[in-house]
Formats: structure tokens, sequence, C-alpha cells
């Protein structure tokens, strides 16, 4: 076995312990992104781990991360830096009352005017500088993961600024010039494939496309995050959602909620699933009341079709 493929392996033990049942393809991303110090973009539908990954990597790495979350009409003040205009209002009243003793012994207009650029140029400096996520991750003394989650909600407006970001680990401030990474984060774009990317946002990253777990990944999952249920009864409820995600649903349910639907059995001391149990809990499952008419006439052949996985 080469050194990589035990790093990788390492790695898939490493998230498994901090409750991520990562697949091997998961695995091999991040480490490839780790070694080449490239972001990562992971799409795929809402719900099968892409902000998780995130979450479980900072916490397996030890590093703080930062969490941008995206929407329309996302700028720079949100999302990089702005201004503390408080503490900046602060310095303007004790330059007043500084004032005299500033000018003092300035010879004309052209001395007094000097004097007071110099002190002008600190309103935009780093010490009024408000860091938001962005540079909060590009500043961090230890190194962060930067998670900037639900890309495809931004306007292409936004991913222009995070180019430099991506290519460079760097950002440039109009009024204070260039800032760079003092250690690289590890950047974590995710998408949920609202809306095409742009190609120079695509070139800068590695990607990943997560999918729904198939049903052995998903038994793995459950019983990592709730260990208490038994193994007859996960393997039925995961093959009953498996079966679920057939039908032609306005959201399909994600990993999250086959978890919540567990809890909620174990909650009620199921042992198996029968029809009444399904349909009155049927809506942790599913969040929409159309996908559920849709699925509660089948309910009984896919209890059926799940009991038959368990003989």
């Amino acid at each position: 076995m080469s050194d990589a493929r035990k790093n990788i392996d390492t790695l898939i033990a490493q998230l498994a312990e901090q409750g991520y049942i990562a697949s091997s393809a998961i695995a091999t991303t991040l480490y490839i992104a780790q070694q080449l110090e490239r972001p990562i973009l992971i799409e795929g539908p809402p719900g099968v781990g892409k902000t998780e990954l995130a979450n479980a990597t900072a916490a397996m790495l030890n590093k703080p991360m930062f969490r941008l979350q995206c929407y329309e009409g996302l700028d720079e003040s949100k999302a990089l830096y702005d201004w503390k205009y408080s503490k900046q209002l602060l310095y303007v009243q004790v330059l007043k009352e500084q004032l005299q003793e500033i000018l003092d012994g300035a010879e004309g207009l052209n001395s007094a005017v000097e004097r007071l650029h110099n002190f002008d140029d600190i309103f935009y400096s780093e010490r009024f500088l408000e860091p938001r996520p962005l540079l909060k991750a590009l500043q961090s003394d230890s190194g962060a993961v930067l998670l900037i989650d639900e890309i495809d909600k931004a306007d292409y407006e936004f991913e222009s600024l995070l180019l430099e970001i991506l290519a460079d680990f760097k950002v440039t401030l109009p009024e204070i010039g260039t800032l760079s990474a003092v250690h690289k984060p590890l950047v974590i774009l995710t998408s949920n494939n609202t809306r095409d990317l742009s190609d120079a946002l695509k070139r800068r990253c590695l990607h990943l496309y997560i999918p729904f777990p198939e049903a052995k990944l998903e038994n793995q999952i459950v019983q990592s995050r709730v260990p208490e249920v038994p193994e007859a009864l996960r393997r039925q409820l995961v093959d009953f959602v498996h079966s679920v995600r057939s039908f032609d649903l306005k959201k399909q349910p994600a990993i999250s909620e086959t978890i919540d639907w567990a809890r909620s059995l174990l909650l009620l001391h199921s042992d198996s699933l029968s029809k009444q149990l399904v349909e009155d809990t049927l809506n942790v499952l599913l969040k929409y009341e159309e996908d559920i008419a849709m699925v509660t006439p089948e309910l009984h052949s896919l209890i059926k079709k799940s009991e038959s996985g368990l003989l």
C-alpha cells in the first residue's frame, strides 16, 4: 500500500472520529486539496453532507472554521471587510480636540494641509478595519477552514470578487493594498447546482460531486450518528428512504432527515416499520405535503420492499 493510500485511509478514519463517514472519493479529494493547497468546489443535491464535511474537517484539523453563507446581493462589506465607523467617529472627536496642537507651528496653508493629510490616512488603515469571514480566514494565525456555503446563491459579480482569493490566497483592498494569507486556509465551496458557476471559478478549484450515498454507506452514517437503533430497523429504514428517493419529489429526503427519522423511531421504541408508524412519522422524512400525499398510497409496497432486504 502506498503512503498516499495510507494517508487517505487515515483521513477516512479521522473524519469518522468526528462523526463523518467519508467515501474514498471524498477523502482522496480532501487529501489532494491539502497537498496542493487548492480550494474544493463541492456540488450535489441539498442534504448530502457538503457543509458537514467542512465542519468535520475543521474539527479534525483542530482549526477555526469561518463560514460565509451566500445569498443574492452579497457584497464585499459582508463577505470581505468593512470599516469600524464608530471607532472612526471617536477618532474624529479626538482629532478635533488635538487640532490646535497638530497645526501649531505650521507655516502656511500647504504645511497645515500636509500635516492633516498624514492623519487622514489613518482613517483607512488596518486599525480601523473590520474583517469579515473571507479576510478573517486569510488573517488567521493558526490557519483555518474557510467555508463558502451555497456559492450558487450569490451573484456572478461576487464570484469575481473571490477569484483573487481562490487563486493566490490574497486580497487587494483599495485603501490599504494587498493583504496575503498568514497561513493558507483550506477553502471549501459548496453548491446545490441551482445555477451554473463561471469557468474562471471552477478552474481555480478541485471539483467534487457528492450524490446521495449508496444504501451501505448511508447505513454506516446512521449507525455512526444513532448507534442505539437496532441493526434490522436501521437497514429497513435506510432501504425505505432509498425507495422513497426514486419518486419524483419536490424535495428528496436528505441524509440529515434519515438521521432525524431514525432518532424519531428510536424515541417511539420501534423495532420495525409498520404502515401506521410510517404514516405517523412520514412528516419527519418529507417536508412538503404534496410529497407526503404522493408517497402515502405506496406505503404498503414500500414497507414490503424494505422488509425483503432483511431476508
